[in-house]
């Protein structure tokens, strides 16, 4: 019998909207390993799931460095597990099917990165919300935001 994985849903989110874009974006690359599809492509899709967590990872376990997360040591070490298991499945990949794999990455994201963020990632969001850097930060991104001019089309309205 298959093993159910939850899927990408609001209920993961964690209240800090760079980190629940990263998230989201790491169960939709997930999801696109179901389907059609040949070895070039998955392999592709595989090689960019796991250079996108890495980046996500970076960047979580900066902000945590910025804001003096105290339990920042054992956080990276739960990424470096992670990391273990995409290098792992990277090896692995080419002597897997394509619904091997896709099980794989589904068990991978939507069971172990989901717990990471049901458990664990939320214990770090009250200190993150609550720091002043970062708050500064956001109102420094929503300032360039609103400053930037708007993209407009060759007709001359906004995108």
């Amino acid at each position: 019998m298959k093993t159910h994985f939850p899927a990408w849903s609001s209920d993961i989110e964690v209240g800090i909207p760079e980190i629940d874009a990263q998230h989201r974006e790491l169960f939709e690359l997930a999801a696109s390993f179901r389907g059609n599809g040949n070895q070039i492509r998955v392999m592709k899709s595989l090689v960019m799931l796991c250079d996108y967590a890495k980046v996500h990872l970076r960047e979580e376990e900066d902000m945590l460095a910025r804001i003096g997360y105290p339990e920042i040591e054992a956080h990276r070490s739960a990424h470096g597990e992670f990391r273990r298991m995409l290098r792992q499945l990277l090896e692995d990949a080419r002597g897997l099917s394509l619904d091997q794999i896709a099980d794989r990455v589904e068990a991978l994201i939507n069971g172990w990165f989901y717990n990471h963020i049901m458990h664990v990632d939320r214990d770090y969001v009250p200190m993150v919300i609550a720091d002043k850097k970062y708050r500064s930060e956001r109102l420094d991104a929503c300032r360039t935001n609103l400053a930037a001019p708007a993209k407009r089309d060759d007709t001359g309205s906004p995108d």
